[in-house]
């Protein structure tokens, strides 16, 4: 008798656990390409630097790293970054990296999803497209290629068997031309080994992710969502973000619990349609015994973190300053990948 041909995690038996299961590293990209950053390059070196060593003191980084900066990266990194070499185009390993998945037997594996620069809007994106697969490959550990054009940033799961994911992103033409949300939603589960997709609608002014989740909502604990809010009913970000909350309040996981939701005041302070500039308190990493959150410099970051505080009472809430990072389109979250302990 043959062995059989699994087509998907899903019917492998593999699942994406939740971010807060321990951790085995978290996988960073160094940021190298001086068009993308311009002068503030070395400064945005710096602030993804602070991120790793953050992570670090928690558990293992491993920064892939263009070889011309190699020693940049070993200079301002610490001794618990490992600085691995590889060719990248650009830093977002959320986003280009592989998704990493497990099985009741202790194994690892890798969900990859096709990449094309979020939308087409960079041309230079090759290297990064490989990523997922080359580094799956050189780590020793299966791969399974999902059909869509999807990113990381996009979709956070409860590893019970639910994907949270936003209409805006999946959906969009500049990905996935066609695909219904059923459609989605069969792939989505196949590629993460899950039952279920909650669905927001995204945010209709983020025009570099076209509103990735990781922004907007994710999972704090088994039925319980951590949603982006803003109380002020007369402005625009308040409007945009009730959306989404509304879509929270009638949906239910795969368990069929009625989700729970926690309300993270956003700051309209930053908020600038079109602009690149990402300014979300939600766009943080949960490390082992730690969770890993921006600061601005004003004083929201205190009611932010008290917040966070309060969904992770059992593990060190670090603050990091991300005003070189955020520039870029992406926050802490979206430089961070982690690799769960089998």
């Amino acid at each position: 008798m043959g062995i059989p041909i699994h087509l998907s995690a899903l019917e492998a038996g593999f699942h994406m656990p939740a971010e807060w299961a321990p951790h085995e590293r978290c996988w960073m990209a160094w940021p190298g390409p001086q068009a993308l950053w311009g002068d503030g390059l070395p400064a945005t070196q710096q602030g993804f630097a602070n991120v790793a060593n953050a992570v670090a003191a928690f558990e293992p980084v491993s920064m892939l790293t263009p070889p011309d900066w190699l020693d940049s990266a070993s200079n301002l990194c610490g001794d618990n970054v490992d600085v691995v070499p590889w060719d990248l185009d650009d830093s977002w390993t959320r986003d280009i990296g592989p998704n990493f998945l497990v099985n009741d037997y202790g194994e690892l594996a890798a969900s990859v999803f096709h990449f094309n620069a979020w939308g087409g809007k960079y041309k230079e994106f090759r290297k990064d497209a490989a990523l997922g697969h080359r580094l799956v490959e050189s780590m020793g550990v299966r791969a399974f290629s999902s059909p869509i054009y999807m990113e990381g940033g996009g979709i956070n799961v409860d590893g019970e068997g639910t994907v949270l994911t936003s209409e805006q992103c999946i959906l969009n033409d500049n990905r996935n031309p066609g695909l219904t949300k059923a459609e989605a939603e069969h792939e989505l589960c196949h590629a993460l080994g899950a039952e279920k997709v909650v669905w927001v609608v995204g945010d209709p002014l983020d025009t570099e992710t076209d509103g990735h989740v990781d922004g907007l909502a994710c999972f704090i604990r088994p039925g319980v969502v951590l949603v982006s809010h803003d109380p002020d009913p007369t402005t625009e970000l308040h409007k945009i973000l009730q959306e989404n909350v509304r879509a929270l309040e009638l949906a239910t996981d795969a368990r069929g619990r009625k989700l729970e939701l926690v309300y993270l005041e956003e700051t309209e302070q930053f908020y600038n349609p079109g602009d690149l500039f990402c300014v979300s308190y939600i766009n943080f990493y949960i490390a082992n015994d730690a969770v890993i959150i921006p600061s601005y410099g004003i004083p929201h970051d205190e009611k932010a973190r008290i917040t966070i505080q309060s969904c992770f009472p059992d593990r060190a809430v670090v603050q990091v300053d991300v005003n070189d990072i955020a520039p870029g389109g992406g926050g802490i979250h979206c430089i961070t990948q982690q690799q769960p302990h089998v």
